[in-house]
């Protein structure tokens, strides 16, 4: 019988008698918050754990804990990785197919959230080009290495619901630059990859999915106020409040990481497959303002799907 977990389940709840030796995991941004849970938790379990960092000794550092809990054989490995720069992301994934070890599941935890307008490397959007382009170009270079039976699964956020992508103008060219909107476009561009990679390698066993963690406090909030943070979480419980739900509260790390590895390890993958999960489910798509649950239509849409994948080749220059 299939175990039920919910919003309150940690990692180590959903991952409770799962062995995990042999396999072998990327998790991106696994210097900080989500990203070294996950890995922690995986590695707990027998993982061996690829862990993507941008700063190397700042990795070594916040990862201690991760190589003093790996059991059963696990283990902990760092390369470097600046989602941020195209150059950087091609020559982690260079060296991780010149390296030739395959990979049981993909986390694509690393982003950035709510930043002043600023550029990438390459001259992308800030978040559009941390949260989706560097992805989508480190796991389409690196897709052969992904078992039969492998996983994808993208970092989004409840935060999608605040703007759809925009193919038109996805760098605020000619829109008025606003951090969540720019925030939300990344986010549902996480979804929309996810569901477009799932199609293009599900024949080949290997799936691909998207996860909302949840509302946890780490350093991804780092560029928001004090009364920033204040006025969203008032913003929230408005809608929770017009939905009939209770009030909104912080989940901790083990929380927030908990649907990652469910999704990667536990969960069926026909049941995940190109779909969108939280609170350690698939959620349904729901319509309405508010940051309440559920996904918006537009994020699983699967021309939409297509349409940012081939946007998306034309701005990184490259095709899969």
């Amino acid at each position: 019988m299939t175990r039920l977990f919910g919003a309150e389940s940690t990692t180590d709840d959903v991952l409770d008698g799962v062995d995990l030796s042999g396999k072998r995991i990327l998790v991106t941004g696994a210097s900080a918050g989500l990203g070294v849970e996950t890995a922690r938790a995986l590695a707990a379990r027998g993982a061996q754990v690829v862990g993507a960092v941008r700063d190397l000794d700042k990795g070594r550092r916040a990862s201690a804990q991760v190589r003093d809990q790996a059991a059963n054989g696990g283990g902990l490995e760092l390369v470097q990785l600046d989602l941020a720069s195209l150059a950087s992301v091609r020559a982690c994934a260079d060296a991780l197919n010149a390296d030739g070890r395959p990979f049981d599941v993909i986390i694509a935890n690393a982003g950035v959230m709510a930043c002043p307008q600023g550029k990438t490397a390459d001259g992308f959007e800030t978040q559009f080009g941390t949260n989706h382009l560097g992805h989508f170009v480190l796991v389409n270079r690196i897709a052969a290495l992904l078992k039969p039976g492998g996983r994808l699964v993208n970092l989004s956020s409840a935060g999608h619901r605040y703007a759809d992508v925009d193919l038109d103008d996805p760098n605020f060219d000619h829109t008025p630059y606003a951090e969540f909107v720019a925030y939300g476009r990344s986010k549902t561009a996480n979804i929309l990859f996810a569901v477009e990679f799932d199609r293009r390698h599900k024949e080949r066993g290997v799936r691909a999915t998207a996860v909302h963690p949840g509302g946890i406090r780490t350093e991804l909030a780092r560029h928001m106020t004090e009364e920033a943070t204040d006025a969203l979480i008032e913003s929230i419980n408005a809608g929770q409040l017009a939905a009939g739900l209770p009030p909104f509260t912080y989940k901790t790390v083990p929380q927030g990481a908990a649907t990652s590895v469910w999704a990667a390890i536990v969960a069926a993958p026909e049941e995940i497959g190109g779909g969108y999960c939280e609170d350690c489910h698939v959620a349904e798509i729901v319509h309405g303002q508010g940051l309440r649950g559920g996904v918006q239509a537009y994020a699983l849409d699967p021309e939409h799907a297509k349409a940012l994948w081939a946007k998306s080749e034309e701005m990184v220059s490259e095709r899969f």
